[in-house]
């Protein structure tokens, strides 16, 4: 229990060590975090400082190849205006106990813009690009093709209730793609989880004018609806929320014990691992920009100890495992334990397993199942003759359920 406290503490300090918190990068079009646009659309980038400073921070953009590597390109080979950019259009938060500062940016502006399609970051650094603060992938899709995925189940001897397997047709609202075929290649994501994807598939076939991608290995686990928690209204215990709390001039949340290993599976509404800042008093709806509070957020899960690592991950942390979001066995409690200082609001989370070989398992503990509603997404690129980069010629989704 000890080591628990000394580990609780150092979270404490680590996270107050962060000045830079809550980052979202939102399709204001859809609605979402998914962020992919065409030449005619922006995204909303923002993002707290709990120093609660008036910092001017500047941003940059910078494009990679379909497999997320370096192409080298230069700035003006895939973008107009200036090289960077300020950051400088901020408010205070107000009616809050964690006093912090709020940032918002609006992409492309008038500033600078993407002039091709393809994988870009969005850079946010002080002095340096090299030395970010933080990145954030986005998408530029050219609308050539229409992207269409089909789920559905698939079954083998060995698991035959877990997995899904994905389809995807590509049809051209235009040119040829017969033409091009050679330098095409699809890659599938899972939820904006880029953990869970398949990357760099040939089309397995032609069709006319289509391209079809049916291969075998198209196949996800199926995983299970996400965890949630609301607590747009601190002063109450609803939706997953246990308690609430002030304790020594900080809200704490704490969450009932999830649910795991579930032996069927269980329709649960989700947002496919997205999460929406919110605060609510009492029937009045803030400004989540500036009004949210924080508040430390006590996640646990009733289990004995496992020889795997666990997190607590979702996309408001990129689903990216670190220690702040690793939980920690409670020897006395009989549970493992996670705390992490969150903007209040509506998340989906899931526990995820790490074992000795670094992967990550995403469905050990809530469970597989083919029927789970899922976001698949479908990125199809292309570098016809003379062009130097990888440009994204369409762009699908899936989200309805499988029949």
């Amino acid at each position: 229990m000890k080591t628990l406290q000394i580990f609780l503490f150092s979270l404490c300090s680590f996270a107050f060590g962060q000045k830079i918190q809550s980052i979202q990068l939102f399709n204001p079009q859809t609605n979402d975090e998914t962020p992919v646009i065409n030449f005619n659309q922006t995204l909303v980038l923002s993002f707290d400082d709990l120093s609660n400073s008036s910092e001017i921070y500047r941003y940059t953009i910078k494009h990679y190849n379909r497999n997320w590597e370096d192409d080298n390109l230069f700035f003006t080979e895939f973008a107009n205006g200036s090289l960077n950019g300020l950051l400088d259009k901020f408010q205070y938060s107000f009616n809050t106990l964690q006093a912090y500062t709020h940032y918002k940016l609006t992409f492309p502006n008038e500033k600078m813009q993407p002039k091709i399609s393809g994988n870009f970051e969005l850079i946010v650094y002080k002095d340096s690009a090299e030395k970010p603060l933080f990145k954030r992938r986005f998408f530029v899709v050219e609308d050539q093709a229409v992207v269409a995925l089909n789920i559905s189940r698939i079954a083998d001897a060995r698991n035959p209730n877990v997995n899904q397997r994905v389809e995807v047709q590509a049809v051209s609202k235009g040119g040829d793609l017969s033409s091009n075929v050679n330098s095409m290649t699809l890659n599938v994501v899972q939820n904006n989880n880029w953990n869970v994807s398949v990357l760099n598939q040939k089309p397995s076939s032609t069709l006319g004018n289509k391209l079809l991608f049916q291969q075998m290995n198209l196949t996800f686990p199926g995983n299970n609806e996400f965890y949630y928690f609301d607590d747009k209204n601190m002063n109450l215990a609803a939706d997953m929320v246990r308690a609430t709390e002030l304790k020594d001039g900080v809200n704490q949340t704490y969450l009932h014990p999830v649910w795991a290993y579930p032996l069927n599976y269980q329709y649960q509404p989700d947002v496919n691992g997205a999460w929406y800042y919110r605060r609510n008093d009492i029937g009045l709806e803030r400004d989540a920009e500036r009004e949210a509070d924080y508040s430390w957020v006590y996640f646990s899960l009733d289990s004995e100890p496992l020889n795997k690592e666990i997190y607590v991950l979702g996309g408001f942390n990129d689903f990216k495992p670190s220690s702040e979001n690793q939980m920690q066995y409670d020897d006395t409690a009989k549970k493992y334990v996670a705390k992490i200082y969150l903007k209040q609001g509506f998340y989906n989370y899931v526990l995820a397993t790490k074992g000795g070989d670094g992967r990550l398992d995403f469905g050990e503990i809530n469970g597989n199942f083919w029927q789970t509603e899922n976001l698949y997404q479908g990125f199809l690129y292309y570098a016809p003759f003379g062009r130097n980069y990888d440009g994204l010629m369409g762009y699908g989704e899936f989200r309805t359920p499988i029949k």
